[in-house]
């Protein structure tokens, strides 16, 4: 089986990995999956964690290390996460950022820049007509809001971009 095919394979299974807290939202639909090396049948997976602080990191690990374990040609499976790197919220794919919406979680504006205010659409009724409650939501990168528009209270991906100061 050639590099490719069976890194397309890896690709597959880790779709199935969900973030703990976000069922039905993969990690790969995160942004989360950075490098896939084969060495043989040794496989190592390098992620970027949504952010350092994550309480989730094991329980992914293991998830990922399990998911891939399933592929018959497979013998071990390595995942490190790399704090070297910066996880952004523009590596979510449209996939996820539909995933998100049907949590109740507003996905990260689009072509934010830091600096700028952030404009959060409901995932309900899709309403611009917004406030923020709390800025701290239930994980670090979230925030809780509320709709004027349908009444619901409702998550939004705080934004996390990289960007240099000139």
């Amino acid at each position: 089986m050639e590099m490719q095919q069976r890194t397309a394979e890896i690709m597959k299974r880790l779709k199935k990995v969900d973030d703990p807290e976000l069922p039905g939202v993969s990690v790969v639909d995160l942004g989360m999956v950075h490098e896939i090396a084969v060495n043989g049948k040794d496989v190592a997976v390098t992620m970027v964690p949504t952010f350092a602080g994550c309480p989730a990191l094991d329980i992914i690990e293991k998830n990922v290390q399990k998911e891939i374990a399933e592929l018959e040609w497979v013998d071990n499976c390595r995942v490190t996460f790399s704090f070297s790197l910066k996880w952004s919220t523009d590596a979510i794919t449209e996939e996820g950022k539909r995933q998100l919406k049907r949590h109740g979680v507003s996905p990260p504006p689009e072509n934010y820049r830091p600096g700028e205010e952030w404009r959060v659409d409901c995932p309900y009724c899709n309403s611009s007509y917004t406030s923020m409650d709390n800025i701290f939501g239930p994980t670090a990168c979230r925030s809780i809001l509320y709709c004027r528009s349908c009444k619901n209270p409702f998550e939004a991906m705080k934004p996390v971009v990289e960007y240099s100061i000139l």
